[in-house]
């Protein structure tokens, strides 16, 4: 009963002394003895007082746990529950609680899921995300922001955009959201170290049912690789269009020569005769190479695998690449192991030895020597072919696959070269899931490596 005395229900016991004094006032005219008042009293008392003991126990107690549970769950704590007991009204309002309580849970639990999926989907997205309210305050910024324009979370959230974001490209495109009430998009430039980046910006503004501005959205992409592309485009037609108009100039003037009397000389006929000739068969070569290339750039291109024997490959080829490697007084020195066969396409291994014997032949002075290895290791067939020929900058190294790009270009072009030779091997070796590697320097020659999978 010492819960009695305390908060809450002390004043109850103090009601309850004075309502057993009223009643003694009461009883005092009829009762003469007053020590069995007192006892009467007494006893009245303390039932009174076990009365208001059960109540307690039975009604208050329950009723101030289950204030504790709500305001615990108000809290946000939704683990809480309160012992149930049906049989009983307060029980029924447990149970009411713990239900509410475990319905609770489970919004908030989809609710937490639907967040994580949220940041995740918006951390991981390809574009830059910032989400401001109309006051002008960043209430959201994804990590792909960090990973372009450097910072933390905490260095932007909750604070007016203008004041923390530097770049002027992003305040211009908030502004102009906010202004027009539009969609607006724009690119720009930002310079990491020396390295140049191309972003496209879009400012999105957002309205609630009521068509009231509520804020807007920015949309940060990083167009450095599509800029990229845009100018190997450009500089591929301009090169085709350069390769292709030079045999034909020649092609014209040579024939329009000959119409205009050039034909008196037999020996000035087949000369003329001669470069249409070479010419014609320069494009033809240029055009095969930039359909095979075409080919093996189609996503839908597949390798015609079969089992390839490589000294069967290069028995057909070896002959006619030695007789041009002798008209340059140039040495072509062959190891191979015997039996190396493999899983490839046959045809397009043989144009990787075809290109790169070419090639170092084409780069190699008089007097020269080309070393042509073939050789079984663990994962990979290796093909190595090594000159002594001019040798490449080691700064011109990660061009020489590059559609049209040349070492040497008047050498390349002597020699009938199309300039598309390597990037042939590049996308031959990719498409087989092999790699290519590259060692060489000025004026001591170049070794080639290709690795294809056994």
């Amino acid at each position: 009963m010492s819960d009695l005395f305390q908060k809450p229900l002390f004043k109850y016991v103090i009601i309850l002394f004075f309502i057993v004094l009223g009643s003694g006032a009461v009883l005092v005219p009829f009762i003469d003895n007053y020590l069995a008042l007192g006892i009467v009293l007494t006893i009245e008392y303390i039932i009174l007082l076990v009365i208001l003991s059960y109540f307690s126990r039975v009604f208050l107690k329950p009723v101030e746990k289950a204030i504790d549970t709500m305001e615990e769950i108000q809290k946000g704590n939704y683990e809480v529950r309160l012992h149930n007991n049906p049989d009983t009204m307060v029980g029924t309002l447990n149970t009411k609680i713990n239900g509410l309580a475990s319905n609770l849970n489970q919004l908030a639990t989809k609710k937490n899921l639907r967040l994580e999926q949220l940041n995740t989907l918006i951390n991981n997205t390809e574009s830059s995300l910032i989400l401001i309210d109309e006051r002008g305050y960043i209430q959201l910024i994804n990590q792909k922001f960090m990973m372009m324009f450097g910072g933390k979370v905490e260095d932007f959230q909750d604070q007016l955009y203008y004041d923390v974001l530097e770049n002027d490209a992003c305040i211009k495109a908030v502004q102009k959201a906010f202004v027009s009430e539009k969609n607006i998009k724009e690119s720009f430039t930002h310079y990491i170290g020396i390295i140049k980046y191309y972003y496209e910006i879009s400012g999105i503004p957002i309205f609630n049912q009521q068509n009231n501005l509520k804020g807007a959205v920015l949309v940060i992409r990083d167009i450095t690789e599509l800029k990229k592309l845009e100018s190997m485009r450009k500089d591929f037609v301009a090169n085709v269009s350069h390769e292709l108009r030079t045999p034909i100039t020649s092609m014209k003037g040579f024939a329009e020569t000959l119409l205009d009397g050039g034909m008196s000389s037999e020996e000035t006929t087949r000369e003329f005769l001669r470069i249409i000739y070479n010419e014609s068969h320069r494009m033809q070569l240029l055009i095969e190479d930039l359909l095979t290339l075409s080919k093996l750039e189609n996503e839908n291109f597949r390798l015609v695998l079969n089992t390839v024997n490589v000294k069967d490959i290069t028995k057909d080829i070896i002959p006619t690449l030695m007789y041009h490697a002798e008209a340059k007084k140039l040495k072509l020195h062959v190891d191979m192991e015997d039996n190396v066969v493999f899983k490839a396409d046959k045809e397009r291994v043989k144009q990787i030895f075809i290109n790169l014997l070419d090639n170092a032949i084409n780069y190699t002075p008089e007097n020269g020597h080309i070393y042509l290895k073939v050789e079984k290791q663990k994962e990979y067939v290796h093909i190595n072919v090594t000159d002594t020929g001019i040798g490449i900058d080691k700064e011109k190294i990660p061009r020489i696959f590059e559609r049209f790009y040349r070492v040497d270009k008047a050498r390349s072009r002597n020699t009938g070269g199309t300039g598309l030779g390597l990037a042939i091997i590049k996308h031959i070796v990719e498409v087989h899931e092999g790699k290519i590697e590259i060692e060489s320097e000025v004026n001591k020659g170049t070794s080639m490596h290709v690795y294809l999978p056994l």
